[in-house]
């Protein structure tokens, strides 16, 4: 079943398909597993990579993913840590920074030897050559070059880290600092060769379905246009036949975020402190790891939807399970904080493989119940959502607009934050999402985010006129707990 055009994401949607098949046969064995899965990489396949045993290599980390553990197998379990390097496909990249290419004419000027201050450049017999012992990848004989010949190439992944967290090891193969890593899952959505990759949870969801312990879905506002044809009634009907007691929309949720982030942001303007929103786990891994004053003075400390809908939902039903599925890989390291109500985080990609699994086609499924969220609330999908339904709560309550900035994708991110430590934020609000274009860009996401918000537009015209606190009066976040416990506040309550 072809699912993407990148033949790496299609890879890892073949594994994690085969992998749906057999726990939702009840005959997963982890040897067997690794067999079947061997029979997607045959001697007679198509090369992809090198030759069939690296291929081989490669699946087996990916099947080791997609069951949950670790890519390198003696790596110790870290669950915090989502996004891991499978080795084997790293060694695609190249691992020379500076490269000398065939546009060399070995000029007279020789103008790179000039600007190289460390004696690293010669003239070979053909071109000019680099000898790596002695770059240290300054860049400045590339930039000398009257031809171009000399090229700069950074590494995709480590080009759009935002925060440094991704080096290399003395056989050039990618390695992440956990210390500075924020789950982001940047690194996964630009590797060309599927190298970067998160860890799943598919295999103890599809076994707690199984065993009929009653559970609850809840899909993220970004799942609208993420399935073809199929709106969103369709999608939520579809999930529950996979064995979900009901489905919810997480929009009930950013509804609820809304008005609390409106209410809290009236308390930072009476301060003079800017408030950045608390949406994106990955923004929100930004500003602790790596602003810390400001996650500590700015942050709301409003809960994220995911959080505020299964917060609702376990206060109703303490004894249900609660899998969130959205685009997002940090949300699974968000769902293992100290105080969570959520009990697994699946993608779209993983959902796919799930639906494939069981043959459902939500195109086909009678439409059923569409949602009561407004359309601010199913907003918060894209970039500059959160902030709409901010100044929305407010209008509803009467108060004035606010002056808010939304970044992004993780760099303008990262560049409002220090506006902010300078004292140089212009506005009253910063919404930081780490994709770019919101979360329908996310890492696993199935569409492109344009076509995804087209579609997204295109259903919710009818939705128009449904309004923040409409959403709230047909589902009432009263006593539910709204604002985010720090470890020391749970650690206090259990003594």
């Amino acid at each position: 079943m072809r699912m993407f055009a990148n033949d790496s994401r299609q890879f890892k949607f073949s594994v994690l398909l085969e992998i749906c098949k057999q726990a939702f046969a009840g005959d997963l064995d982890e040897a067997e597993v690794h067999a079947r899965a061997r029979e997607l990489v045959s001697l007679s396949s198509p090369r992809v990579r090198c030759c069939v045993y690296k291929e081989r290599e490669v699946l087996r980390q990916r099947v080791r993913l997609s069951l949950g553990q670790m890519a390198n197998d003696s790596a110790p379990y870290n669950p915090r840590q989502i996004v891991q390097v499978i080795d084997a496909a790293c060694d695609g990249c190249s691992i020379r920074k500076i490269r000398v290419t065939d546009n060399c004419r070995k000029c007279m000027a020789k103008a790179c030897l000039e600007a190289c201050r460390f004696g690293a450049i010669s003239m070979g017999t053909d071109r000019s050559q680099i000898d790596y012992d002695k770059c240290k990848e300054c860049g400045m004989c590339a930039k000398a070059c009257p031809y171009n010949a000399i090229v700069v190439t950074e590494r995709p992944c480590y080009a759009h880290c935002p925060v440094q967290a991704i080096s290399w090891d003395e056989n050039g193969i990618a390695v992440i600092d956990e210390k500075k890593c924020i789950n982001c899952g940047q690194c996964e959505l630009s590797c060309p060769f599927g190298a970067c990759e998160d860890i799943s949870w598919v295999v103890p969801v599809i076994t707690a379905l199984k065993m009929d312990i009653p559970s609850f879905a809840i899909i993220a506002p970004s799942i609208q246009g993420q399935f073809g044809s199929a709106n969103l009634a369709q999608i939520r009907k579809g999930i529950e036949m996979l064995g979900f007691e009901k489905c919810y929309e997480v929009a009930l949720g950013a509804d609820a975020v809304a008005k609390y982030e409106a209410e809290e942001l009236r308390e930072h303007m009476e301060a003079g402190v800017p408030l950045t929103t608390s949406c994106c786990p990955g923004f929100v891994n930004m500003q602790k790891m790596h602003f810390p004053e400001i996650y500590e003075k700015n942050k709301s400390t409003t809960v994220s939807p995911m959080m505020a809908l299964a917060n609702k939902l376990k206060k109703e039903y303490p004894d249900h399970g609660i899998v969130f599925i959205g685009p997002c890989v940090a949300k699974k390291q968000e769902a293992m904080e100290y105080v969570s109500a959520v009990d697994y985080v699946l993608t779209f990609e993983e959902l796919a493989a799930m639906v494939a699994a069981k043959d459902i086609d939500f195109s086909k499924i009678e439409t059923g119940e569409a949602g009561h969220a407004s359309n601010y609330g199913r907003g918060f999908a894209a970039s500059g959502g959160v902030a709409a339904a901010v100044q929305q709560a407010r209008k509803e309550n009467a108060e004035d607009p606010v002056n808010a900035v939304f970044a992004n994708g993780a760099f303008e991110c990262k560049q409002q934050l220090q506006l902010i430590k300078a004292g140089k934020f212009p506005a009253d609000i910063l919404e930081g999402m780490c994709c770019v274009g919101g979360c329908v860009g996310g890492p696993a996401a199935i569409v492109n985010a344009q076509i995804a918000k087209g579609r997204m537009f295109k259903e919710n015209l009818a939705n128009k006129a449904e309004t923040i606190g409409g959403s709230l009066d047909k589902n009432s976040f009263d006593g539910v707990m709204m604002h985010v416990v720090k470890k020391e506040e749970t650690n206090h309550a259990e003594d």
